[in-house]
């Protein structure tokens, strides 16, 4: 199968060493297909991406600077991203049927920050907390579940059994969260140390699934498994450490891979009966280095990559894909965007911030008859 390449579109970097990406061939197509445009982190180099299809069907990739970039959430009109101290919204502008100068459908504005503190924020989602939604997310540093707090850094929500104490220590390495409806049903993570960075011991072959309500161990045995979710009824998760994307059944803890993936493994999200997997590269001699990963890339004799795999839940097979020829060695998390073409959004290292004024529409008179008192508004 033949493969094609693109630039990256609209980026605020100034990079521009020829082609960023490739794809396979098929790649655009697909996306046409199902409708979707895709959401994708790093924090190996501070960037959000989103990749999509340009109006004649061919491939476009644009990108803004957000330090620390790893969390991502999206349902196609609100966006919630973790950076290195902050937790930001982003809102879709656009109408339905409006597109931008460059032809992307949806337009992500920042619209809130929270500031939470260098707290390591992992895999977010969007929960209900005191019957209102809110984003819920995994604090890795201090070992839990949390939402954002008006008061504090953060509001703890749950924390593993085996953790003692709710303090600033990364011990088990906490990382994915897979929620069920509203609710957080199972987290991932790299050990069950209960001291700091203890976790790094137990990297080969101590990864752990737990049941979020009952506090129990769902699964043992694995290697830095990472994204846990839930689709058509399965469990399915990353065991990253061993290269394996696969599905869980929590009754015996039994875990069924069903493809390797040619990376260090990590986001992961679905389009129908298609599983959309972000793959990085090992980080050799740090956490990433004498894991199993690396016999079975030598086994296949292949060189890892960084990019994405789309794989097929029927047959296991990795239909399509996309790589980054330079500058990006690590991905973090990846979304879908339902019913887009293409995205882009408002970054914060140029003027186009302060020219990006909206006013929410009103219901109610500003002149005439009715004025709005000056002892109305406290």
């Amino acid at each position: 199968m033949s493969d094609s390449s693109a630039a990256l579109a609209d980026s605020n970097t100034g990079d521009r060493q020829g082609p960023l990406i490739t794809f396979s061939a098929g790649f655009a197509d697909w996306l046409d297909a199902h409708r979707a445009a895709l959401a994708l982190t790093t924090y190996q180099a501070g960037r959000l991406f989103f990749v999509g299809r340009k109006p004649d069907g061919g491939i476009r990739a644009h990108e803004r600077l957000i330090e620390n970039c790893q969390g991502l959430w999206t349902d196609g009109q609100t966006l919630w991203t973790s950076s290195a101290f902050m937790l930001w919204r982003f809102q879709n502008a656009l109408a339905e049927g409006e597109v931008t100068p460059s032809g992307a459908d949806r337009k992500f504005v920042p619209a809130e920050g929270r500031v939470t503190g260098a707290i390591d924020c992992h895999d977010i989602a969007m929960g209900e907390v005191d019957g209102a939604p809110r984003p819920i997310f995994v604090n890795t540093l201090c070992n839990c579940l949390a939402t954002f707090s008006d008061t504090h850094s953060f509001r703890p929500l749950w924390m593993p059994r085996f953790i003692s104490a709710l303090v600033a220590e990364d011990r088990c390495h906490l990382n994915g969260l897979a929620m069920e409806g509203t609710r957080p049903a199972w987290v991932t993570a790299a050990g069950r140390a209960d001291m700091t960075d203890g976790w790094r011991d137990q990297r080969q072959s101590g990864g752990v699934l737990i049941d979020v309500a009952s506090g129990e161990i769902a699964a043992s045995g694995l290697s830095m498994p990472h994204s846990p979710r839930l689709h058509d009824g399965q469990l399915w998760l990353l065991n990253s450490g061993s290269g394996e994307f696969g599905h869980v059944d929590p009754k015996d803890g039994t875990f069924t891979p069903l493809c390797f993936c040619p990376g260090f493994a990590r986001g992961l999200s679905f389009v129908g009966q298609y599983a959309v997997i972000g793959l990085s590269l090992p980080r050799y001699g740090g956490s990433f280095s004498g894991l199993a990963l690396d016999q079975m890339l030598a086994g296949k004799s292949t060189v890892p990559r960084c990019g994405l795999l789309i794989v097929n839940l029927r047959t296991g097979a990795a239909e399509h894909w996309l790589r980054f020829t330079h500058t990006i060695t690590e991905l973090y998390d990846v979304a879908v965007l339902p019913r887009t073409r293409a995205a882009e959004a408002v970054g914060f290292r140029n003027d186009e911030i302060c020219r990006e004024i909206r006013c929410q529409p009103h219901d109610i008179p500003l002149t005439g008859h009715t004025p709005i008192r000056t002892e109305d508004i406290r």
